[in-house]
């Protein structure tokens, strides 16, 4: 069961960027790609850099996928999936968004 937690508005996000967003206790990544019209929300910790730093990565697509490329050792990390491109025992959080009211709320689950 996801619990929605209102974190911006959509004007506050940079196109074609990263945002950092705490949400809840959870460090977020907010990537909004306009041309496709969605946001992904991704964790912002890099799990190769041990840093939080993703919200700093590079957008972009691999085979018409959008990902995120890390800003430290690049390693490409998909924005729908979370799974890391190059190496499949690694992958980012990945949760849940929505928008409404021009408000982007983030879903973290609670079991």
């Amino acid at each position: 069961m996801n619990s929605w937690i209102d974190v911006c508005a959509v004007d506050d996000l940079q196109p074609d960027s990263g945002v950092c967003a705490l949400v809840g206790e959870v460090q977020v990544a907010l990537f909004y790609i306009p041309k496709l019209q969605q946001v992904y929300a991704v964790g912002n910790f890099d799990p190769i850099g041990a840093a939080n730093v993703m919200s700093r990565g590079l957008i972009g697509d691999l085979n018409g996928e959008p990902m995120v490329a890390s800003p430290l050792y690049k390693q490409h990390y998909s924005l729908t999936t979370g799974r890391c491109f190059e190496d499949a025992a690694l992958s980012l959080p990945t949760y849940p968004v929505r928008v409404e009211d021009n408000r982007i709320l983030v879903g973290l689950s609670h079991e």
